[in-house]
C-alpha cells in the first residue's frame, strides 16, 4: 500500500492559473506562458507513488521544482501555492482539498519535516526544551514530566549524550550540525509515519553529513517511517535511497530503483546530471 501518491500533479504560480494550464495544454512553452500571463509553472504533470518503508529520493539542479514538491505536501507553500491541478493523497484523503485546521492536525503527527537548515524554524530566544514541548502539546496532551520522560528516551535512541545539556539550549547556542541533528528529533516526537526531508545535509561539513544520514535512515529502522528525501548529493542517495525521481525544471525526466536510475540512465538530462557530478569529483 502506497503511503503517499502523487497523480497529475501541476503547480502554478501566478494570478491566471487557469489561463496559464490551458496554455500548457496547448503545447506553449514555460516561457511563452510567463510572457503572457505572468505565471510561473513550477511543477508539470508530476505522478510518482511511495510505498510503505521506503527511502524515496527527489533529485535534481538547484530550481528543478524538488523542494517546490514537498512544501506542496505538507501545505507549506502560501496561498498563492495552491496545488493548481492533480491530487496528492495520504491515507485516502486528497491533502490538497483539506481545510487549514486538519492539515495542521496531520503535519507533526502524521507527517514530519526535516528543513534545509532545522536551526531558522527554531525561536532563537525560547529554550529547544520550551519549543519541542510546545510542539507535541499542539498534538497531545502531555504533563511536562510526561513530556521530559518521552524527549530524553528519543534523544537517547538518537545517540546524544546529554540531551538534558541541549534541552536547555538555545538554538543559537548549538553548532549548524547539532541544529540539524535536533531537528530530526524534533520531526520525529510524535513518531510520524512519513518524514520529509528538504536538502537536510546541504549545509554541513562531510563528517556531520554523515552522521545526520546515519540518523536518519535509523529513523526508518527503528520506527519503520517511510522517508521523502530532496538532495542532489549522489553520494547521500547512493547511501540511502530505494527509489528515485529525477525533476528537471518541474517535469519528471526519470523515476525508478536508484540502482537502474544511477547505472542505466534513460533520459539525457539525467545523463548529464551524473557525469557532471563525476566531473566534479575527479
Amino acid at each position: 500500500m502506497s503511503k503517499i501518491e502523487i497523480k497529475d500533479l501541476y503547480l502554478v504560480f501566478g494570478n491566471e492559473k487557469q489561463k496559464a494550464l490551458k496554455m500548457l495544454k496547448e503545447g506553449k512553452t514555460k516561457s511563452e506562458i510567463l510572457k503572457a500571463t505572468g505565471c510561473t509553472v513550477a511543477v508539470k504533470d508530476a505522478n510518482l507513488s511511495i510505498n510503505e518503508g521506503e527511502i524515496f529520493v527527489i533529485m535534481g539542479l538547484s530550481g528543478s521544482g524538488k523542494s517546490t514538491l514537498v512544501k506542496a505536501a505538507m501545505g507549506l507553500l502560501g496561498r498563492d501555492g495552491l496545488v493548481t491541478r492533480g491530487d496528492i493523497w495520504y491515507q485516502g484523503l486528497d491533502l490538497p482539498d483539506l481545510k487549514p485546521k486538519k492539515m495542521r492536525k496531520i503535519c507533526g503527527s502524521e507527517i514530519g519535516m526535516i528543513f534545509q537548515m532545522a536551526g531558522s524554524s527554531f525561536c532563537p530566544i525560547r529554550t529547544v526544551r520550551a519549543q519541542l514541548y510546545e510542539s507535541v502539546r499542539e498534538h497531545e496532551k502531555l504533563t511536562k514530566e510526561e513530556f521530559e520522560v518521552q524527549v530524553t528516551e528519543l534523544f537517547e535512541k538518537f545517540g546524544f549524550d546529554d540531551p538534558k545539556r541541549i534541552l536547555d539550549s538555545y538554538p543559537f547556542e548549538l553548532s549548524g550540525g547539532m541544529q540539524q541533528r535536533v531537528g530530526i528529533v524534533a520531526a520525529m516526537l510524535l513518531n510520524p509515519k512519513i518524514l520529509m526531508a528538504d536538502e537536510p545535509t546541504s549545509a554541513l561539513d562531510v563528517s556531520v553529513q554523515k552522521q545526520v544520514v546515519d540518523e536518519i535512515c535509523m529513523v526508518r529502522e527503528k520506527f519503520g517511517t517511510t522517508i521523502l528525501l530532496v538532495t542532489h548529493n549522489l553520494g547521500v542517495i547512493r547511501a540511502m535511497a530505494d527509489k528515485v525521481l529525477v525533476l528537471e525544471n518541474g517535469e519528471v525526466r526519470e523515476y525508478g530503483k536508484t540502482k537502474e536510475v544511477l547505472e542505466n540512465p534513460q533520459s539525457e538530462y539525467t545523463k548529464k546530471l551524473l557525469s557532471a557530478v563525476l566531473e566534479l569529483r575527479r
